[in-house]
């Protein structure tokens, strides 16, 4: 078998596999041990309140000086690409190191570190470098982590208390994927959704009790995505062959489309727009869009103009926005029409970065670690600020909180960085 040049990941993340993030609301406040309550601009879930990736209602500064926006603090988290969770003025992430994973907490304005909790941690250095790839999420007072091996973690927000942990695979039967489990965790009511096994697993958010599971087949590096139709949840997971709904009440299968990504490497969520569904990943397989069809969706039009391999592309006014290419080559950032697939326009050497929009405006990350600013428009790529803010290999998208934008590289290096107008 030929062995991968690549180590796909999907840091929630960079995933699961890269992050996007943003708003962010008051500072905690409050006894140790009241309730939290998060606010309109936490974003405390994978790809933001409403999981998308966009933001409407934020002001950002369009123009920014020579030396780039200003920087409000740093930190160094450990290796990864694990992206940040924030809610109630803390941010949440995690970072590898001596053979252990760390989940750190920190003051989201000034940098402060609140609190941490680490667990042995293979570094799973297969065809990269390892470390964490997995993204938090924060639902109230509760932090729930999904580390690559399996391990289900319910912390304390304000403390940094283990509430209950568990190894979901080993109490499941489910085969870890070959790169470990990717996706952010998804909370749905009193259920934690999990993209562990064939088509998921749920688990009682409060006790962490197994609620149902699927087959123990391997699942793909992608979060599981929430959908509402007819007034029925259901829940659209990557597995290693295949992308599947299943209703969220009990998992059964509601349909199933085959997609095979080499390695199986189904990493980016997937896109749905009423009874359409976006699907795209990367090794040259391409994209599609479909029609929600049971028990198969059927096929709308089928491309390789996307090939977003780790993040997944963001749905803004009819557009798609994303990364075509994958780590191996020189990727670009690329707008595709969603109802057609027709690229609209292209910016070569962006590399395998991630972006999110904030108040109509792309903020976009490069795979070298530049910030650029543009408008999410269709009529072409063009950018109004851009800085050097990091080095090395960014796969993390950025995530915005506040007017601040929070971005990493593999190293584990953080920087807080003011973009909103005061």
């Amino acid at each position: 078998m030929k062995r991968p040049t690549l180590k796909p990941i999907r840091p929630s993340g960079c995933r699961s596999t890269l992050t996007f993030l943003f708003l962010m609301g008051g500072l905690f406040i409050g006894c140790v041990g009241s309730p939290i309550r998060g606010t309109a601009q936490d974003w405390a879930f994978w790809r933001g309140p409403d999981r998308s990736g966009v933001v409407k209602g934020v002001s950002l500064t369009d123009r920014w000086p020579a030396e780039g926006p200003t920087v409000l603090w740093k930190a160094k988290v450990g290796l990864g690409f694990s992206s940040f969770a924030i809610s109630n003025g803390r941010a949440v992430t995690l970072g590898h190191a001596d053979e252990k994973d760390t989940v750190i907490c920190f003051d989201a304005v000034t940098g402060q570190e609140l609190w941490k909790h680490s667990y042995p941690a293979e570094l799973g250095d297969k065809y990269f470098e390892g470390g964490t790839t997995g993204t938090p999420v924060i639902d109230g007072d509760g932090v729930f982590v999904l580390s690559r091996w399996g391990d289900l973690i319910r912390l304390n927000l304000g403390t940094g208390a283990t509430e209950w942990s568990k190894n979901i695979a080993r109490e499941t039967g489910a085969r870890v994927p070959d790169w470990g489990f990717g996706g952010a965790p998804l909370v749905m009511g009193k259920q934690l959704i999990l993209n562990v096994g064939d088509a998921g697993v749920a688990v009682d958010k409060a006790t962490g009790n197994v609620l149902w599971k699927s087959e123990a087949s391997s699942a793909a590096y992608a979060t599981p995505v929430s959908v509402t139709r007819g007034g029925v949840l259901h829940v659209i997971f990557g597995s290693a062959r295949s992308y599947v709904a299943v209703a969220a009440a009990d998992g059964k299968e509601v349909w199933r489309l085959r997609w095979l990504t080499e390695y199986g490497v189904n990493a980016a969520d997937p896109i749905v727009q009423g009874d359409k569904i976006f699907l795209s990943t990367g090794y040259g397989k391409g994209a599609g869009l479909f029609e929600w069809k049971e028990p198969e969706p059927a096929p709308l039009w089928k491309s390789k103009v996307l090939r977003t391999q780790m993040n997944a592309a963001i749905l803004f006014e009819d557009h798609l926005y994303g990364v075509d290419g994958d780590t191996t080559e020189k990727a670009s950032l690329k707008c595709v029409e969603f109802a057609t697939g027709k690229e609209k326009w292209m910016f070569a050497g962006f590399g395998s970065g991630g972006l999110l929009i904030a108040g109509g405006q792309i903020v976009a990350l490069s795979g070298s670690g530049e910030l650029i600013l543009a408008p999410a428009t269709p009529a072409g790529f063009r950018p109004t600020s851009r800085a050097q803010v990091l080095g090395g290999k960014c796969w993390t998208a950025p995530v915005i909180a506040a007017g601040r934008v929070y971005v990493r590289n593999s190293r584990g290096d953080v920087s807080c960085l003011q973009v909103g107008k005061p």
